[in-house]
């Protein structure tokens, strides 16, 4: 499949929250949805509370159609709650590379 739309996101968690954000995006529900094509959780190597997110989909429009499910307003709600402040977001599509895992 192409990805043809993208993001990174870095979030802060809130003061030793880290671990529970970097669990709870990886139970996240994109993860099973066929249009979402690349989902990498990451975090940094010197504070363990910014973690990044880069998605990849088919199309600006099966992202859209996703994140209208009651599910995933729902995650997005939820994951406010664990953050420290506003989540910063790059366009981005990804191209390539090799799976770490």
């Amino acid at each position: 499949m192409n990805v043809n739309h993208g993001f990174h996101a870095t979030m802060t968690a809130q003061p030793g929250q880290g671990d529970k954000l970097v669990e709870f995006l990886l139970d996240a529900p994109s993860l099973t949805d066929p249009d979402c094509v690349v989902f990498l959780v990451s975090r940094s190597a010197t504070d363990p509370d910014i973690v990044s997110v880069t998605e990849g989909w088919v199309s600006r429009e099966a992202h859209g159609s996703f994140f209208a499910t009651d599910a995933a307003q729902r995650l997005v709600a939820d994951l406010r709650s664990l953050l420290a402040g506003e989540p910063e977001y790059t366009d981005s599509v990804p191209v390539g590379g090799k799976p770490a895992f």
